[in-house]
């Protein structure tokens, strides 16, 4: 009880310094974009180091999946990709919906620590059952395939800027429901945050080709979560593992790769 009591302390000091000093950032219609695209450029930069020093660090490439190392063109054509849908397309949207729905006055008291806990849960479950079904449907689909998702499999060997190599729609529909799903939950803004970064975070793990021992997917017990060694199997037999983080989904609906 002390510990949950002294992070319920330690959330409601981050939160009253966020509401006393960075109101205005937070509101703002680009805050939302720019923590996802932030999240994204800071979550990739490790892996893509480990990718280009490659052999000569064997320690972390030794658990590299397939020994293919994207070259810099690779990795500059993807940053420039997701840098022009975030220009082109997202900030568009947030900023319309901005002005179409204001976002509220922010709360006086900050989630407690199981609340925030609960909420990220049950957000990247129900995100994980949006993705699922939509990646599903566009890999069944030979026109939504070739028109909308197919850029991203340009790739069969992932790495960790190809985490938002996509086309402006598919980044539009991800941005949508990771925006809209914490709506569902009455979230607090913290708790979106906290959200948003972690979902970022899992995809990123998910691209970077490396089945590190301390990656959540060999953190979580029981194979909940697929991590890397899933969706690098999804790259390489695109008829398997759509489910973006855990694994039961797939499991469930027959969709698990079973090599």
């Amino acid at each position: 009880m002390d510990f949950i009591d002294r992070s319920n302390t330690a959330l409601q000091v981050l939160w009253d310094y966020v509401r006393h000093h960075h109101t205005a950032t937070v509101r703002s219609p680009a805050f939302p974009a720019l923590l996802a695209l932030s999240g994204y450029l800071l979550f990739c930069t490790p892996f893509a180091l480990m990718d280009l020093i490659g052999e000569w660090l064997p320690l972390f490439f030794k658990y590299k999946i397939q020994k293919s190392r994207p070259s810099l063109h690779m990795m500059g054509q993807c940053l420039h990709q997701a840098v022009f849908n975030h220009l082109l397309y997202v900030l568009p949207a947030v900023t319309i919906n901005w002005f179409w729905h204001p976002p509220a006055p922010l709360p006086v008291r900050a989630p407690t620590c199981i609340q925030l806990l609960a909420g990220v849960l049950s957000c990247l479950l129900v995100f994980d059952f949006q993705y699922y079904c939509w990646h599903l449907l566009h890999h069944k689909s030979r026109w939504l395939y070739r028109n909308v998702h197919a850029i991203h499999h340009e790739y069969t060997a992932p790495f960790s800027w190809a985490t938002q190599y996509l086309g402006g729609w598919e980044l539009l529909t991800v941005g949508f429901w990771s925006s809209t799903t914490p709506l569902l939950f009455k979230c607090h803004p913290l708790t979106t945050w906290a959200f948003m970064l972690l979902s970022v975070w899992m995809s990123v793990e998910d691209h970077t080709g490396y089945n590190l021992p301390w990656s959540l997917h060999n953190v979580i017990p029981l194979g909940l979560c697929g991590g890397a060694p899933a969706h690098d199997l999804h790259h390489q037999n695109p008829n398997t593992n759509f489910a973006p983080f855990f694994t039961h989904l797939d499991w469930v609906f027959g969709t698990a790769n079973k090599d």
